[in-house]
Parts: structure tokens; C-alpha cells; sequence
């Protein structure tokens, strides 16, 4: 059971992210980074919020309830967010090499680069997403880059079911918040990728078919960290641990970061407005699937959380 609802979480997430950034395209979304009050700008503030808040409130508070030694965590969390700076300082240093033929080039050797494919959310989002608002970074761009951007996508979502599996294993409601923060986040993400590869090819139907088809590597994320987790209990607020430090280096390595530019008072209050509402839409989903203040009561039927117990009785 807590198998088939991870496939499903994961697919929903790896898939579904796609299709609605390529009805955001078809809406006329860009997602150019200047159009602060607009589309993609709304999405990562919400995105940010959501993930924020699942770190925090929700999948850090759940590894504490283990019992283990509260310095340990911290130093897992610690360490979780130094990992993933080494992985995206590791991925930027890749594609400059790569790249290195003038600033055009350049330009897409950052938005191939946007998933900065560690194994836990990494995403060089802002790249990507301003890829979608600079056509002629990509113009001249080579056509290979679609298939580094399929390639990255690929290794990113796998990570991003990783984590998913990871919460789901600790408690449903967890899994399932943990696979909204994701989708929220992916779908920006998603909307740079798809302009990349409509760059790279001319067919819009056949560029949504292949993102879609590396959002499904998703699914095998979350087959492996079943697996994983299934095997070995006793790691399971580490694991929760791990997931919490990289969606807090994403929001506020990746996504804050594009929202921290000089803009008009309305502009400034939507970024925040959407960043609350999505601390606001985790906690009020948490609490109406909790029945439960403060979020620690389980429906009948669900696996008991790390709270529950000690690690090694799950």
C-alpha cells in the first residue's frame, strides 16, 4: 500500500509539473525574471513558501520526535546543506568547461545546467527560468542542449522522488505534503525546460513528451528510496534530515535569491503575499489531513510516524 502510494505521488509530481508549465506556456507565460509581478515570479514565491514550510514545520519536527540526539540532527542538517552547495559549486564547474565558447554559450550551459542534478532538488531554477524569458541566449544555442537538459531533468526528478519516498515512509501526510513543496517548485522549473527544448526542437507536443518522460524517472526515485528506507528504519529521521536541508537550499539558495531584486512597492507585496500563501497552503492542507493543531495525529490505517516510536521499530 505505502508502495502504490508513492508511485502514485511521484508520478503525479514528475508528470504532472510538466503539463501544467506547458499549459502556463500555452497561456503565454515566459517567465522572464523582469516580469517580477507576473507567472513564473508568483509560482516561485509560492514554491518557496511551500518548501520552506515543509522543512521546517513539518519534516524536521517529525526526525526530532525520534529521540535521537538533537546535535546530530543539526549536524546532519548541516551537512545535508553543505553537500548540496559542494554539488551545485560541482555542477557549475561541469558545464563552464563545457561551455566555455563566449557568453552565449554560456547562457545555455547554465539553463542546460538547471536542474543542478544532486540527489535532492538542486536547481539552478533561475537559469532556467530565464531562459524562457532570453530567446536569443538560445537562438544560436547547439541542438545537443535538449538532451542535456532532458539528461539533468532526468537525474533531478529521481532525486526529487528519493525524497518523496523518504517522507512517505515516515508518515503519509508527510509524503504528501512533501509532494506538493515538490511540485510547486518543479513547475517553474518545467517552464524553462520546455522553452529550452522548443529551442532545440520545432515540435511543441514531441518537447512536452520528452520532459514528461524524464518526470517519470520520479517514480523510480521513489521505488529506490522505499527500498532503502524499508531496509533500513533506523536511518529514517536521517533520511527526513537530508530531505528537509535540501528543500531549505533550494528556497533559499535557489528561489529567493531570483525574488531579491529591486522592485515596485505592488510588485514587493505580491512576492511576499504569494511566499505566505504557500507557507499558508502546507500548513492548512497538513492541518485539515491531520484533524489535529498541531499536525501530529495520524489517520486509521496509516503507518506510525517517527514520533511514535524509536527509529528501529518502524
Amino acid at each position: 500500500m505505502k508502495l502504490l502510494q508513492i508511485l502514485l505521488a511521484t508520478l503525479v509530481t514528475g508528470i504532472g509539473s510538466v503539463w501544467i508549465a506547458g499549459m502556463l506556456l500555452r497561456l503565454g507565460v515566459r517567465g522572464r525574471p523582469q516580469d517580477a509581478g507576473h507567472g513564473p515570479q508568483h509560482l516561485l514565491s509560492l514554491a518557496a513558501g511551500a518548501l520552506l514550510a515543509t522543512a521546517f514545520m513539518h519534516l524536521l519536527p517529525e526526525a526530532f520526535e525520534s529521540g535521537l540526539e538533537p546535535s546530530v540532527l543539526f549536524a546532519v542538517l548541516l551537512g545535508g546543506l553543505v553537500l548540496f552547495f559542494l554539488l551545485d559549486k560541482a555542477e557549475l564547474w561541469h558545464h563552464g568547461h563545457e561551455h566555455h565558447h563566449g557568453p552565449v554559450a554560456d547562457a545555455h550551459a547554465h539553463a542546460a545546467a538547471h536542474g543542478h542534478d544532486h540527489p535532492g532538488h538542486g536547481p539552478l531554477h533561475a537559469h532556467a527560468v530565464d531562459s524562457a524569458g532570453h530567446d536569443h541566449a538560445h537562438a544560436h544555442a547547439p541542438r545537443v542542449g535538449g538532451w542535456a537538459v532532458l539528461a539533468g531533468d532526468s537525474v533531478h526528478c529521481f532525486g526529487d522522488g528519493v525524497l518523496i519516498a523518504s517522507a512517505f515512509m515516515a508518515d503519509t501526510r508527510l509524503g504528501l505534503l512533501a509532494a506538493l513543496s515538490v511540485l510547486a517548485h518543479e513547475v517553474p522549473h518545467h517552464v524553462g525546460d520546455l522553452v529550452v527544448m522548443r529551442q532545440t526542437s520545432p515540435d511543441a507536443r514531441a518537447a512536452l513528451i520528452k520532459v514528461s518522460l524524464a518526470g517519470t524517472v520520479t517514480a523510480l526515485g521513489g521505488v529506490l528510496g522505499w527500498w532503502l528506507v524499508e531496509r533500513l528504519h533506523g536511518w529514517l529521521p536521517y533520511f527526513l534530515v537530508l530531505a528537509s536541508s535540501s528543500f531549505a537550499y533550494v528556497a533559499l539558495a535557489d528561489l529567493i535569491p531570483q525574488l531579491q531584486r529591486r522592485l515596485a512597492a505592488r510588485q514587493t507585496v505580491l512576492q511576499v503575499l504569494w511566499l505566505l500563501a504557500g507557507i499558508v497552503l502546507v500548513t492548512g492542507i497538513s492541518r485539515l489531513s491531520h484533524g489535529d493543531e498541531h499536525g501530529h495525529g495520524h489517520d486509521e490505517g496509516v503507518a506510525p510516524p517517527v514520533s511514535t516510536a524509536p527509529p528501529h521499530t518502524h
